[in-house]
């Protein structure tokens, strides 16, 4: 009887309204409370933390303790989980915004403190402090936004390096080696948008429509609608070298689509290359979205006459025949002035001729191409692309 009065007690309290930081919890967040915290093995601790936590950030912290992972519930250390809620209520406080987001998607979005599996860290104070300061001046959200893409590899000191020691790197982990992968450097720009206010999230599919390789990177929230961004990209949203590549996921396939991650169950689960058998990351299929997206991006360059088809073929080597049977599959990535702007495979042996890799690019630019040729040797490819189709071939000998 007496924890039931102690949970009674603490509802009651969720339901008045706090400026500093949320509102109020909804009852189904309340239910699920007291649901999970009857199966704790420190529900007396969890209780207590709850309990002295400040009025006005306890629908936060009900919101995590809720929803969290049984595994988080059950061991993370509390200290950290309530300076993840302090930092989180405070930057909600102090910008605007984050004052202006939905309950819903600043308890989703902006409060938890991971973005996947990685190491629980205590990245919140510390991003804040790096963050903050930055920002402060800005006016929008979207500025917002910019100023941290456009700064982020400087304040945090990592860059892109498949040496890294593993693919789910916490903050604290990248920024110790200085590297991480794509999915490392997706969980940096989250909490680093996170820690300002910023509703983020991190996405990626399994594998491209090709089976070249999975890929991640983030999402974030302005005024009701998701935008795809990624670490180093320039501020333009929607606008990263993966768009068409993005464009062609099969929705519903567990491979070839594209999620996003929640914190709060969905039905569905992020498929993690890096840990396949784990089904305790919550996502939405979010693979529509980006189908829609770039056919309506193909529709506008077509429409203005901007860009060409370059269609790259790979042969075995300079003795080819134009007969099927000479051509390669062979990984290539094209840039622009240092910049990614797309990636794709090659058609191999078996493949109809008229199937073939195709970039559609910006005219009157030049392009590097760039793949691994039969010795394991980087090998480029410089084109200069102007105002008609152009036809680039590459040998893997």
């Amino acid at each position: 009887m007496k924890k039931t009065h102690i949970l009674l007690l603490v509802s009651a309290a969720l339901v008045c309204s706090f400026a500093g930081c949320t509102a109020s919890n909804s009852s189904a967040d309340k239910q699920q409370l007291e649901s999970v915290l009857d199966d704790s093995p420190r529900a007396d601790s969890l209780r207590t933390l709850l309990k002295e936590t400040p009025r006005d950030e306890q629908a936060a912290m009900t919101y995590l303790l809720a929803w969290m992972p049984q595994g988080d519930r059950d061991t993370m250390d509390l200290a950290l989980l309530r300076e993840n809620v302090t930092y989180a209520c405070r930057a909600r406080a102090e910008f605007p915004w984050a004052k202006a987001l939905p309950d819903s998607i600043f308890l989703n979005e902006v409060l938890p403190y991971a973005s996947v599996d990685e190491v629980r860290d205590a990245w919140r104070k510390d991003f804040y402090e790096r963050f903050a300061p930055r920002v402060k001046n800005c006016k929008t959200m979207r500025e917002a936004i910019d100023t941290i893409n456009s700064i982020i590899p400087k304040v945090v000191g990592v860059e892109y390096n498949t040496l890294r020691e593993k693919t789910n790197q916490s903050p604290a982990e990248s920024m110790r080696q200085g590297m991480a992968s794509c999915t490392g450097l997706s969980i940096l720009l989250v909490d680093a948008l996170r820690s300002v206010g910023i509703p983020a999230r991190f996405a990626g599919t399994a594998a491209w429509h090709d089976n070249r390789g999975n890929h991640s990177w983030t999402e974030v929230w302005i005024d009701g609608t998701w935008y795809s961004t990624e670490y180093y990209i320039p501020p333009k949203l929607d606008g990263a070298w993966f768009m068409a590549d993005a464009g062609q996921a099969t929705p519903g396939d567990r491979i070839h689509a594209i999620y996003a991650v929640s914190f709060r169950p969905t039905g569905d689960w992020f498929p993690m290359v890096w840990n396949q058998e784990s089904r305790d990351v919550h996502a939405v299929d979010v693979s529509q979205r980006y189908i829609d997206l770039y056919g309506q991006q193909t529709q506008t360059i077509a429409r203005e006459n901007t860009h060409v088809i370059v269609t790259f073929v790979m042969y075995k080597d300079k003795q080819h025949s134009s007969n099927s049977e000479d051509r390669v599959e062979a990984n290539v990535d094209v840039f622009c002035d240092g910049v990614q702007m797309g990636g794709g495979r090659t058609a191999g042996p078996l493949q109809d001729m008229n199937d073939a890799l195709k970039f559609l690019v910006a005219k009157d630019h030049t392009y590097t191409f760039v793949y691994e040729n039969a010795r394991g040797e980087r090998t480029t490819i410089e084109t200069k692309v102007g105002t008609e189709p152009v036809t680039v071939v590459g040998y893997m000998e």
